[in-house]
């Protein structure tokens, strides 16, 4: 049977074009990808903050997910990178892919894990009163300290001017799920069987590396086989030149497990 195509779901104040190398890099190694825009996520770079996302959730992008399985026509492998890891969880709940890859994962519920790295790398929007009901946009200072750490300044350069508009609705429901009524990061992990495969650098500084060490223990006590690499001297963007490489290698590896 053919491989399905692989859902590359972006993270929080990102882009599809995140995985536009990467998606090159496995298209040669003869695998398929889609990666869909999350609402909103497609503005040109310096817009004004879209009123539409003061007020959306997590609920809301895992729809628009779904709408997107539903057009394939086939449920995909689903990757996920930073808040997208939570999302492609949230996603593989509902509808059980052949596999499941997490790549600097943001926390569900029961993985929420915080490192002083980490309450650095977001001041710059947690200091503003109000962050939880407004748009959000993370910092240039925010940015290099915790995203793009370990990434040579020419790729840098590039990767800032992609940043956009996020929902500080979901960025609440992510880091303070006990205030969440919705319970919108709560992950039915007992849904989560299939093969998965958990990457996180140990030096990022976005995600605690501790978060997707919990994701991968979660998993396998849910029964899935689960692959986990914890990589040293790697932050959280793994997008750029000295990492992308590998990290294609990695999700070639796993998929070529699935056929």
């Amino acid at each position: 049977m053919p491989v399905p195509p692989i859902m590359m779901i972006h993270g929080m104040w990102s882009r599809p074009s995140a995985f536009s190398v990467l998606r090159a890099e496995l298209e040669a190694a003869g695998l398929r990808s889609v990666a869909p825009t999350l609402p909103y996520h497609d503005l040109p770079p310096g817009s004004a903050a879209p009123e539409a996302l003061k007020t959306l959730k997590l609920a809301d992008y895992v729809a628009a997910l779904e709408q997107e399985v539903a057009a394939l026509r086939e449920v995909p492998i689903i990757l996920g990178h930073s808040m997208g890891g939570l999302l492609a969880q949230l996603l593989a709940v509902r509808v059980q892919p052949k596999g499941l890859i997490l790549l600097s994962t943001a926390p569900s519920a029961a993985a929420q894990r915080v490192s002083l790295a980490q309450l650095r790398t977001m001041k710059g929007v947690t200091l503003r009163w109000g962050w939880w009901r407004e748009a959000t946009l993370l910092d240039e200072a925010g940015a290099r300290w915790g995203v793009y750490n370990g990434v040579p300044e020419a790729e840098v350069r590039p990767a800032l001017s992609e940043l956009t508009w996020d929902s500080g609705p979901v960025m609440a429901q992510i880091a303070a799920p006990w205030l969440d009524s919705a319970h919108g990061s709560v992950v039915d992990y007992s849904r989560l069987a299939m093969p998965a495969l958990v990457i996180v650098g140990r030096e990022d500084r976005t995600i605690s590396p501790a978060t997707p060490r919990e994701t991968a223990r979660l998993l396998a006590r849910a029964g899935a086989e689960v692959d986990y690499e914890e990589w040293p001297g790697v932050g959280h963007w793994l997008f750029h030149d000295a990492v992308r490489p590998r990290v294609a290698q990695a999700v070639s590896r796993f998929v070529a497990g699935l056929r």
